[in-house]
C-alpha cells in the first residue's frame, strides 16, 4: 500500500456563495438536474447533509466505469467554503484500485466576482504503486467536468440560487 495525492483547480464565473449552495449544500438536488445524462440520482442516505452524513451518487448506464459512489461528509464549513468528504463505497474502491480516497474542496472568490475551486485528493492504493498520470487526469476531468456542468446549469438558470 502506498499513499499519494494530487490537486486541481477550476476558475468559474459563478460567485462563490452561489456555486457553494448549488454544488455543496443543495448538490443532491442540483447535480442530477445539471447532468441528467450521467447522474441518475444523488441522495442523502443518513444525516442532514452536514458532517457525518452519508450520501450516494448513482450514475446512469452512460457511465461505464462504475454504477455508484457512496461518501461520508467529513467537514462542511459554509463560512470558509471548505468541504471534505471520503469515499466509503463504490467508485475506485469498488474497482479494487484504491483502499481509500478523500476530496477536499475550497471555493474562493476571484477579483472579477467569480470563484476559484481548489481540490485536493488524497488516496491509499491497494498495491505498491501510485495512480498513473492517466488515472489522475481521468479523476480530475470527472470532477472538473461536474463543476463545469453545474456552472452551465447555473448560467442557464440565472434565478437559481441568485
Amino acid at each position: 500500500m502506498v499513499s499519494g495525492s494530487f490537486t486541481a483547480e477550476n476558475i468559474s464565473t459563478i460567485p462563490p456563495a452561489r456555486l457553494w449552495k448549488a454544488s455543496i449544500r443543495d448538490g443532491h438536488n442540483v447535480i442530477p438536474r445539471a447532468m441528467p445524462e450521467l447522474i441518475a440520482s444523488c441522495e442523502i442516505l443518513e444525516g442532514d447533509g452536514g458532517a457525518g452524513s452519508i450520501r450516494q451518487l448513482t450514475f446512469t448506464e452512460a457511465f461505464k466505469d462504475f454504477s455508484y459512489v457512496k461518501d461520508r461528509v467529513d467537514v462542511i464549513d459554509d463560512e470558509k467554503h471548505v468541504f471534505k468528504y471520503t469515499i466509503v463505497e463504490g467508485g475506485l474502491i469498488g474497482l479494487k484500485r484504491l483502499k481509500s480516497y478523500s476530496f477536499e474542496i475550497h471555493v474562493e472568490p476571484t477579483s472579477d466576482g467569480g470563484s476559484l475551486s481548489k481540490m485536493t485528493v488524497e488516496y491509499e492504493s491497494f498495491n505498491d504503486s501510485l495512480l498513473s498520470d492517466e488515472e489522475i487526469e481521468k479523476i480530475k476531468g470527472g470532477i472538473i467536468g461536474m463543476v463545469k456542468s453545474l456552472e452551465g446549469y447555473l448560467q442557464e438558470n440565472p434565478e437559481t440560487y441568485a
